[in-house]
C-alpha cells in the first residue's frame, strides 16, 4: 500500500518509520531487525535527524542516520528507501545558516552512505537567520541533486507563509512538506492557523509524536508504573483528559479488533492536511502494534474530537 505526497514524486507507506529511538532505547542490531521487519511488511518511509540521538550517554548525534546507513548498504536497498532527515538542532551544526546546511547536509550523506536525501527539513525555524540565506542554501541542494525535495518542522504558519512566499519570488524549491507535534492530546500546535495554511498550500502533514511519545499505546495506565525512557514525557497527558481520550481510542480498538497505537494513528490520517504520520519502535513486537491501517468512521472520528 502507497499513499503520495502531495507534489512530489513520492509513494510511501501509510506509517513512517521514525529512527529517533535508533542507538538510544534500541541499539544498532535491535534497530536493524526493527527496520528489516518494517520493509518486509512493505514499509518503504524512514524519518530520521543529524540531531538523533545526541541526548544519550555517550552519544555525539548522527548514530540513527549511521545505523540507518549501515542497514541499507547491507540489504542494498537505497533506491527503494524514501529517507527524510533534518538539520538545525545538532548542538555541534546548530541553526540554518548557509553554511551550516551545507556542511551538515554533507555530514548526514555520510553517515547515510548516499548520495542524495529523499526529504531534508528544516528541523526548527531560525529567526537569528534571514529566511532567504537558508532557503537559497537548501534550493542549492536541490539543484545539486544531493537533496530531493525539502520540508519543514516546527514553524509557525506566518513563517511557513513567509518562507513559501521567499521561495516563489525568488523561483526556488520551496518546502513541500511539513512537520508538526501532532496526536490526539496535543492539538493546539497544528490545529487552526498552521492547518489551514498546510490545507490551502496542499503541503501534506507527517506529524511526529503521533502517539504522544508512547501514551497512545495504552501501556500507561492510572497508578501503573511503566519501565521506560520515556515515562518522564507522561505528566502532560496522565490528567482526567489524557485518560478520557485514552479510554475513547482503546475502545474503539476493541470495536476494530486492532492495536490502541493503530486506531491512535487511523485518527491523525483522519484528520484536514495530515497523510502520513510518523511513529517509532525499539522491537518488532512493537512495530506490530503501529504498522495496522486503520481507516476510522465519521463517528469514531468524532467521538475522540469530542474530548
Amino acid at each position: 500500500m502507497r499513499v503520495a505526497l502531495g507534489r512530489t514524486e513520492l509513494q510511501v507507506h501509510p506509517l513512517c518509520l521514525g529512527g529517533n529511538v535508533f542507538g538510544w532505547s534500541a541499539n544498532a542490531a535491535q534497530s536493524q531487525e526493527v527496520l528489516s521487519a518494517y520493509e518486509s511488511a512493505g514499509g518503504n518511509f524512514i524519518d530520521t535527524a543529524d540531531m538523533y540521538s545526541r541526548w544519550h550517554t555517550g552519544n555525539v548525534g548522527g548514530e540513527s542516520e549511521t545505523i540507518i546507513g549501515d542497514w541499507m548498504r547491507a540489504r542494498g536497498n537505497r533506491s527503494e528507501m524514501v529517507i527524510a532527515t533534518k538539520v538545525a538542532k545538532l548542538a555541534t551544526r546548530p541553526g540554518l545558516s548557509a553554511a551550516n546546511i551545507a556542511a551538515a547536509a554533507e555530514d548526514s550523506l555520510r553517515r547515510l552512505g548516499t548520495d542524495y536525501i529523499d526529504i531534508y527539513y528544516a528541523h526548527h525555524d531560525d529567526d537569528e537567520i534571514p529566511l532567504e540565506e537558508s532557503l537559497t542554501a537548501f534550493n542549492e541542494l536541490v539543484t545539486a541533486g544531493k537533496v530531493r525535495y525539502l520540508a519543514a518542522s516546527n514553524y509557525s504558519a506566518a513563517r511557513l507563509e513567509e518562507a513559501l512566499k521567499i521561495s516563489r519570488d525568488l523561483g526556488m524549491s520551496e518546502y513541500l512538506l511539513l512537520q508538526p507535534n501532532y496526536n490526539a492530546i496535543v492539538r493546539n500546535e497544528y490545529e487552526g492557523d498552521l492547518m489551514a495554511v498546510a490545507v490551502k498550500e496542499d503541503i501534506p502533514v507527517l506529524p511526529y509524536f503521533s502517539l504522544a511519545a508512547g501514551f497512545l499505546t495504552g501501556k500507561y495506565q492510572p497508578g501503573v508504573e511503566v519501565d521506560s525512557v520515556r515515562a518522564g514525557d507522561m505528566p502532560d497527558y496522565k490528567n482526567d483528559r489524557g485518560w478520557a481520550i485514552l479510554d475513547a481510542i482503546t475502545e474503539i480498538a476493541k470495536q476494530e479488533n486492532t492495536s490502541i497505537a493503530a486506531v491512535a494513528l487511523g485518527w491523525l490520517r483522519a484528520q484536514p492536511g495530515v497523510v502520513t504520520p510518523i511513529a517509532s519502535a525499539r522491537t518488532i513486537e512493537q512495530l506490530a502494534e503501529i504498522l495496522p491501517v486503520v481507516e476510522l468512521s465519521a463517528e469514531q472520528v468524532a467521538q475522540v474530537n469530542a474530548l
